[in-house]
C-alpha cells in the first residue's frame, strides 16, 4: 500500500516557484467575473506582466478562465491556476504590458506594515 502525503505550500513558497516575471505587492480594488457569471470585488495583491493574486472568498476553481478588471482598464482575460479558499492565484491569457504593469505598481503599493501586515511578505 502506498500512501501520499499532501503537503499545502504557503503562498510566499508558491510565489518563489515557477514565474516567468517578478511579482510586486500591491493593493489594487478591481473586479473578477467567471464565464457567465456576474463580476465580483476583489483586491488585488501581487501583480506581473504573466499573473497576479487576489483576496476573494470564492469557489472559483483551477482552470477557470475569467477576466480582472483593474481601474481605467478594459478586462484582462487569465485562468485561476490555485485557489486557497481566500486568495486566488491566475495567469494572464496574454502578457499585460510592462509600462502598464509598473503604472499600476506606482498607483497602488500595498499598505505600509504599520497599518496592515501583509501575510504575502517575502524575502524580495
Amino acid at each position: 500500500m502506498t500512501v501520499h502525503t499532501v503537503t499545502k505550500l504557503t503562498y510566499a513558497k508558491a510565489a518563489e516557484q515557477n514565474r516567468c516575471a517578478p511579482r510586486t505587492q500591491v493593493s489594487i480594488p478591481a473586479k473578477l467575473r467567471r464565464v457567465g457569471s456576474a463580476a465580483f470585488n476583489v483586491s488585488v495583491c501581487d501583480l506581473a506582466n504573466a499573473g497576479f493574486a487576489c483576496v476573494a472568498v470564492s469557489s472559483v476553481k483551477p482552470g477557470t478562465m475569467c477576466w480582472l478588471t483593474l481601474p481605467g482598464l478594459a478586462g484582462l482575460q487569465a485562468e485561476v491556476i490555485w485557489n486557497d479558499g481566500t486568495t486566488i492565484g491566475c495567469a494572464f491569457a496574454c502578457f499585460m504590458n510592462q509600462g502598464v504593469v509598473d503604472r499600476m505598481i506606482a498607483l497602488y503599493p500595498p499598505p505600509s506594515s504599520s497599518q496592515s501586515p501583509n501575510r504575502y511578505s517575502s524575502s524580495r
